[in-house]
Parts: C-alpha cells; structure tokens; sequence
C-alpha cells in the first residue's frame, strides 16, 4: 500500500460498494486469496467508465472475473469487454460468474498467453486494462498501443509495486529484480512515449492514467 494507512482507510470509508453480486465475489476472493482490484481502484474505474463511456473493452488479466464485471455493469453504455487470462484453474470460475452476473454476452474471455493472444487480436479499443503479470507489462505494451484507439486509454494497475519500485535495484530483494527494472522501463516508455500523455497516480499499489494521441496532432 502506497498511501499512508491512515488516510487510505479514512478515503474507504466513503466507499458506499458495489452490486450484491460483485459484493460476494469480492468476499469470494478475499476468503480464497485471489487477487482482486482494491476500493480505490474500483472507485477509480467507475468515475473513468462515466467520463469515457468506452463501448470497447480489452482487459489483460481475468482472475476470476471481478473487474470485468465491475467494467459491464458500470459502464453507462451497453459495452463489450474482451479479457484474457492464462491461469487454468481461475478461468472456469470466472466463466461461471460471467453467467451468474447475465453478462456472458457482452465478456469474451480468450484463455491463453497474453503475449500470445495479443498478437493475433485486431480491431481496436476505446479503453485497455492492464492488470496481469507485472513483470510483462512492457512486452504488452507494442500490441496494446496498436490495438489502443486514439483518445484511447489505457490503465494499468498496481504499478508501484508496493513501493519497491521507487527504491535502488540493489534494495530490493534479488527474486524482484527483473520485476524492479521491467516495471522501470515500462513507466519510462510511458511517460516518454510520444504517443501517449501519462499520469501515474498512487491509487492502491499505484496506477498509470494513459492517453493515446495521435501523432499528428501532437505535432
């Protein structure tokens, strides 16, 4: 957690939930520790969900379903979410919540390798959701930005690495050292790239808030 702790609980505090269905899929996932997107990411994603409406949704990293579920049932647009995920055992799980939420024809889950699946994707997006194995973000990254729409967005989670990112690659323990340099590397591109305009922003584990340009225009 990036934020002080204190402030952290007392900004939760205002948090007034979700459906009762994503509410007991969050419970869910707490009691059987699948990672999930925390409150402030949640609360993050449905002011961005009003200000963009996209009707296109790519999502890298299903887990269990929780976000692309929030995605369809706040988006104030009938919208359709690709999502991907390569872990075999949650992908049955988030199917069936698919079915549960009545929302298995508006979420495609393709089961594979992200670095895979993106490739052979086309088409392009209003909004991409970066949410998988953080240590692969910046080999995403060239399929995204061509699958990404101009004034597309692009958000990608948990970023900061619960601090560990800021610190000396020296400090940080040697089995999160290609994770430290990667997410370096993906943070710099972003920020650099001339075709996006970034904000990173220490929501939960940290967030980048990206924006694709095009390159004429920023001329």
């Amino acid at each position: 957690m990036i934020t002080e702790e204190r402030l952290n609980t007392f900004i939760n505090s205002f948090y007034s939930g979700n459906t009762p269905f994503l509410n007991e899929l969050e419970e869910y996932a707490k009691e059987t520790n699948v990672p999930i997107i925390r409150p402030g990411m949640q609360s993050f994603i449905k002011v961005l969900l009003a200000l963009k409406k996209p009707a296109r949704i790519l999502e890298v990293g299903s887990a269990i379903g929780f976000s692309a579920l929030l995605m369809a049932q706040y988006n104030p647009v009938r919208c359709t979410i690709t999502t991907i995920e390569n872990y075999e055992k949650r992908i049955p799980i988030a199917r069936e919540n698919f079915k549960k939420a009545g929302m298995d024809d508006r979420i495609t889950l393709i089961e594979g390798d992200a670095a895979d699946v993106l490739k052979e994707l086309d088409g392009r997006y209003d909004l991409i959701f970066m949410d998988a194995a953080k240590g692969q973000y910046i080999n995403f990254l060239p399929d995204v930005l061509r699958l990404l729409d101009d004034d597309g967005v692009l958000l990608s989670d948990n970023v900061l690495q619960d601090g560990n990112v800021m610190e000396s690659r020296f400090a940080v323990v040697r089995r999160d050292r290609t994770i430290h340099s990667r997410m370096r590397e993906y943070l710099y591109e972003l920020t650099h790239n001339p075709e996006l305009i970034t904000d990173i922003i220490p929501v939960g584990d940290g967030i980048t808030l990206s924006v694709k340009v095009s390159l004429k225009e920023a001329k």
